[in-house]
């Protein structure tokens, strides 16, 4: 088994749309955050949006990183501040799997062109804002030469926020079939690497299942999925410190070491590294906790042997 650490670094401002005007102090945490990585011999993937990539600052950051090879740099589009702006700005369009395919490839390859430029790398890797993802997003990340996504939130239903549907989705690495290759008489087609969330329990399909029929209504105001939390029978848990203990996480990843899964992939945002930018770390105090679960995550995480891969390197697997 291998770890994948992939962050989602980002601005500061957390549930605006805002197409300019985006600070980015939190990437002033990053060294640290770097640091904390390299005494664990981890190696991390940052996925950056156009804001960060376009501000002086956070690209001096981030090329420092980068001269080292301690790191990897990917794509994290943010539809709403990522140029160009053709779409009315609201909360169905900050989904990027919902702009109209030719519109997603201008900003794919907007934030792409950009990571070029500033900061000397083609990136290969990518994530949606949102885990805003679908085939047609698949396509266009074919389209600019990006061979592995990770949009994809097993066992998680996003449409009340209009995304996708990912409650049929298992944690496993997956090739995505993108439709014919024009340049071979094959299909086009890319790695999905999906963010690691899974369950306490052995059979992830059923529990999946199980988990999005009591989500739906009318069932969900009974609120079973609580209930069966409680008593140890459903135990939903996402690889993310940001929402869950250390504890938690370290029993997950148990489960699919038993369960032979080859890579697990961690996943949180820059701005949790800053008290008070968004909902996961709102005080110094959750800011400690936050770096806490983290360092005591990954020392299990070496204490097992399982060393570490950035995110285009997990996609060379398939």
């Amino acid at each position: 088994m291998k770890l994948l650490v992939t962050v989602d670094t980002e601005e500061d401002n957390w549930g605006t749309f805002l197409p300019v005007g985006a600070t980015v102090e939190n990437l002033a945490r990053l060294p640290r955050l770097q640091e904390l990585f390299d005494s664990c011999q981890v190696r991390p993937t940052y996925l950056v949006t156009y804001p960060v990539v376009t501000d002086r600052g956070a690209i001096s950051i981030l090329r420092g990183l980068l001269e080292t090879g301690r790191c990897e740099v990917g794509m994290h589009c943010h539809p709403w501040n990522t140029p160009p702006f053709e779409e009315e700005t609201n909360e169905r369009n900050s989904m990027l799997c919902n702009l109209p395919e030719e519109l997603q490839f201008k900003k794919i390859e907007s934030l792409r062109g950009a990571i070029v430029r500033n900061l000397g790398v083609v990136p290969t890797s990518f994530r949606a804002g949102r885990w805003g993802f679908g085939q047609s997003v698949a396509r266009n990340l074919w389209r600019v030469g990006c061979t592995v996504d990770s949009s994809v939130t097993p066992f998680m239903d996003w449409t009340t926020y209009h995304g996708p549907d990912f409650s049929e989705w298992p944690p496993r690495l997956t090739r995505l079939e993108c439709g014919p290759d024009p340049t071979t008489s094959g299909n086009a087609s890319i790695i999905e690497v999906p963010a690691t969330v899974g369950f306490l329990q052995e059979n992830f399909r059923l529990c999946g299942r199980l988990s999005a029929i009591l989500r739906k209504r009318p069932l969900r105001r009974l609120r079973m999925i609580g209930l069966l939390y409680r008593l140890n029978m459903l135990n939903s848990v996402s690889l993310s410190p940001e929402l869950e203990d250390s504890d938690n996480m370290i029993k997950l990843t148990r489960v699919l070491m038993r369960k032979g899964y080859p890579f697990i992939n961690m996943f949180f945002h820059s701005s949790s590294l800053m008290a008070g930018l968004g909902p996961f770390v709102r005080t110094p105090a959750d800011e400690s906790r936050f770096l806490g679960r983290i360092r005591r995550f990954l020392a299990f995480v070496r204490s097992e042997g399982i060393g570490s891969v950035g995110l285009s390197e997990a996609g060379e697997v398939l």
